[in-house]
This record gives structure tokens, C-alpha cells and sequence, in this order.
């Protein structure tokens, strides 16, 4: 189970990430995670699909994190060699295989 501790640094982590990323859709995203945040702040961190929710916010926070410039461009920003590599079914239905 994750601590409130840890639950606070992955949200702060998401925005982060969201404000940094390459998309139209940026303030979107971001948004997006602030809502949903406030949502579930309610859920019992015990539930599973409390769980679930949580590994689908550490996917998510990989796959923004996988497009920070920095990183992709091997701390070079100017560097135009950027390499991504996309996980087969990163984001899985609930309840699917």
C-alpha cells in the first residue's frame, strides 16, 4: 500500500510531467490528472481498485516521463535524436488480460 507521503510525490510527479509535455493538449492532460485526483481523493486506499488506479498513475507518469526533452535528447536539448520505445499494452482495460 502506498503512504499519502508517496501518494502526494506521484501526483506532484504527473503534473510535473504533464506541464512539460509535448502535446496541444498539454493544459488538458493536466486538468485531467487534477480532476481525477480530486475525485478519488475519498476512495479507501485499501480497495482494489483504489490499487489499480495507482498502477495506472505510475504507467501513465512512465509514459509522460518517456517524452521529457531532456531525457529523450541524452541531456543535450538541442540534440534532434530522440528514442522512444512504446510498451505493447501499456494502459490495459480493467478487468481485461
Amino acid at each position: 500500500m502506498a503512504s499519502r507521503g508517496e501518494l502526494l510525490s506521484l501526483y506532484r510527479h504527473l503534473l510535473r510531467s504533464a506541464a512539460t509535455y509535448p502535446s496541444k493538449n498539454r493544459q488538458g492532460i493536466y486538468r485531467a490528472i487534477q480532476e481525477e485526483w480530486r475525485d478519488d481523493i475519498t476512495l479507501s486506499p485499501d480497495d482494489p481498485k483504489t490499487k489499480q488506479k495507482i498502477h495506472v498513475a505510475y504507467k501513465g507518469l512512465e509514459q509522460l516521463r518517456m517524452y521529457d526533452a531532456i531525457k529523450l535528447s541524452k541531456g543535450n536539448p538541442e540534440n534532434p535524436n530522440w528514442e522512444v520505445t512504446l510498451e505493447q499494452n501499456p494502459m490495459p482495460k480493467p478487468g481485461g488480460n
